[in-house]
């Protein structure tokens, strides 16, 4: 894919930015994690270099088209303020007088970022004069949220077919990382999966099996490979409509270079809120009644660490227990260390292990951290991102 940036006639114009600053805020309104807001700084940053004046739209929270107070863009725009060192406009509307009357006045390298867009129902249902009141407030876009490029909303794909639109250096990053895998990684290619349900990585796994070399599977998802396989997972979360693909992912898995993997022992208890008498380590196969698999256990890491030691390429997502327990988060920090220590080219995301791996400081030990949730997945799934197919430098030929 070509660089968006480059490609685009921003200097001088007024662009309107779509970034993911959906973070999480304090009981008090602070911005708590920051880490989405810092990872759109490369592009306003060269926007402002570039004597842009730059009019910034993002959503927060789920207010489902209501205004809702506590979900007002403000904190972050003070905070994007103190990353700059420099004042950004917040305006207190997406669209209507105000909003226009600032953008008009907005000159050369100032920033201005709007309310929350979510705050208008015109936003998810991608109303089409909705964007063209966007559209009014710049000449040129730029889409650099990638986490929202899975949704056709007027704000990440409404807009592009009416105003010139590129990609901007996040969007570009993700795209370039995350097509990496797909069409030409460094092998062997091992993918770890992790998270509560198949059912929503199916396609993933589906998608990627073709293509990796190793294959491994945790966190509660792992409960329904193995009752297929006939174990014994006592009240661990099985999905038992998805027992039938599960098998049929174990049986064209057996060719794998570095093979398919299941937890072998476990970290158990009877729920994910149990303290530190309630749980207990014990292989798969002897999982009690009353307990559940709420992590993969010693042998696990240990097995799987040296896999990826020795793999060229590493593609991590979702967790491998339920890591915000503390006693749970284990197997989740043993494999991001293991990748983090690794030569491999290291490629993760998902918005619960993003977090995870911001929380042990090892962000930088990897490849590229996507910042993407959903979109991450739909990509990896193969499928067409709506707010990516909209874009000028959205290149056909790559397969997405």
């Amino acid at each position: 894919m070509k660089a968006g940036l480059d490609l685009a006639p921003v200097d001088g114009a007024k662009v309107l930015v779509r970034v993911d600053f959906n973070v999480p805020l304090t009981d008090g309104g602070a911005v708590r994690d920051d880490a989405r807001i810092r990872a759109a700084l490369p592009t306003i940053k060269e926007l402002i270099k570039r004597e842009a004046a730059v009019v910034l739209v993002t959503h927060l929270g789920r207010p489902r088209g209501r205004v809702v107070p506590a979900l007002t863009t403000a904190p972050l725009a003070s905070r994007l303020s103190e990353l700059l060192e420099r004042p950004i406009e917040h305006s207190p509307e997406v669209t209507g007088p105000e909003s226009v009357g600032m953008a008009g006045a907005l000159g050369p390298g100032q920033v201005m970022m709007l309310e929350n867009v979510r705050f208008c129902a015109e936003e998810e249902a991608n109303d089409p004069g909705f964007a063209l009141e966007l559209a009014a407030l710049a000449d040129v876009f730029v889409n650099d949220a990638f986490g929202t490029a899975h949704r056709a909303h007027a704000s990440t794909e409404g807009v592009a077919h009416i105003l010139p639109a590129y990609a901007g250096r996040l969007m570009a990053g993700e795209l370039e990382q995350l097509g990496r895998i797909l069409d030409d990684p460094v092998r062997p290619l091992l993918a770890i999966m992790g998270g509560s349900k198949l059912s929503t990585k199916l396609g993933v796994i589906t998608h990627l099996l073709p293509t990796v070399d190793g294959l491994c599977l945790g966190g509660a998802m792992a409960a329904t490979f193995l009752r297929a396989a006939g174990v014994g997972t006592g009240r661990s979360l099985v999905e038992e409509d998805f027992l039938e693909q599960a098998t049929a992912i174990q049986s064209r898995s057996g060719s794998l270079q570095m093979g398919f993997h299941l937890p072998v022992d476990a970290v158990v208890g009877p729920g994910p809120q149990a303290g530190p008498d309630q749980v207990s380590r014990c292989p798969v196969t002897s999982i009690p009644e009353r307990d559940m698999l709420l992590d993969i256990g010693d042998a696990t890491c240990l097995e799987w660490a040296e896999l990826v030691a020795g793999a060229g390429t590493v593609v991590w997502n979702g967790p491998l227990g339920v890591y915000e327990n503390p006693l749970f988060a284990g197997g989740t920090r043993a494999v991001a260390q293991a990748i983090a220590g690794s030569s491999a080219i290291s490629v993760t995301g998902g918005g619960d292990l993003q977090a995870a791996i911001e929380g042990l400081g090892l962000t930088s030990r990897f490849t590229h951290v996507s910042t993407g949730g959903g979109a991450t997945l739909e990509f990896l799934e193969g499928r067409s991102l709506p707010g990516v197919a909209a874009l000028r430098d959205f290149t056909p030929s790559s397969g997405r």
